[in-house]
């Protein structure tokens, strides 16, 4: 049987790992097949052209084969155009990172979601660090949707009644959308989720959601980050708990 072999794949590198003296495990997140995991070989060799090239939230084009679950790379192309974040946006990076590792399935492609990862690097490789919360919430909402973890945010959950424009409602892990309790402060109006369904389920959803989340950062934020976490199945994330302990320092 003929090996499969894609080529110039848009991609980003999400992890690595040692697989021997030489060579390296990728796993990256690609446009048009999802997540994948590929042998670099010689990659740790100083002359080996992978070398510079297999960093992580930089825009790459690979080329691979193989029907295994480990394919091989075959080439990697730095795409340019955006420099390496860093601070408090590589660390945001990193979390994105994280989160495609423990949500995403291999093989299960989600072009909207790699668009959306894309433009959500461009932000942190910016100096708009003011809409960085906004991408951010933009990108764990798109990733929710995306992979159907996010329920529809025009009714509410358990009953499926429609949401009442100024009643307020909190997305909560093990039971969607409900009404918001007098001591939650972190819900939002039915009317400002509505909203959001809305934007999600256009024709371009980050640039629409990242509009409406401008003012909603502080109050998805929590609602968000529980959801994530019960999905993740733990209670931090290693990131999150990386950024916390360098700012206690």
């Amino acid at each position: 049987m003929a090996t499969k072999r894609i080529s110039d794949e848009p991609a980003y590198v999400l992890h690595h790992y040692d697989w021997s003296e030489t060579s390296l495990i990728l796993e990256v997140f690609t446009r048009n097949h999802g997540r994948l995991a590929l042998v670099a070989k010689g990659a740790k060799r100083p002359s080996s052209s992978f070398r510079p090239v297999l960093l992580p939230l930089q825009p790459l084009q690979l080329s691979y084969g193989g029907e295994a679950e480990i394919r091989t790379l075959k080439s990697a192309e730095w795409l340019g155009g955006q420099v390496m974040p860093t601070g408090e946006a590589l660390l945001s990076g990193y979390y994105l990172n994280e989160l495609l590792l423990r949500l995403l399935a291999r093989d299960d492609p989600h072009p909207t979601l790699f668009d959306a990862y894309a433009q959500v690097v461009r932000v942190l490789a910016s100096d708009h660090v003011e809409v960085l919360e906004a991408a951010l919430r933009t990108f764990e909402l798109v990733l929710l949707r995306e992979i159907g973890l996010l329920p529809q945010l025009d009714h509410q959950t358990l009953t499926l009644a429609p949401l009442q424009p100024q009643a307020r409602y909190t997305l909560v892990p093990e039971g969607g959308l409900r009404a918001s309790s007098e001591s939650d402060r972190a819900g939002l109006s039915g009317m400002q989720w509505a909203q959001l369904q809305q934007v999600l389920a256009s024709g371009t959803p980050f640039t629409d959601t990242l509009r409406a989340c401008a003012e909603l950062s502080a109050e998805l934020k929590p609602q968000l980050r529980a959801l994530l976490h019960y999905h993740c199945g733990v209670a931090t994330l290693r990131t999150r708990q990386m950024m916390v302990d360098l700012q206690s320092l």
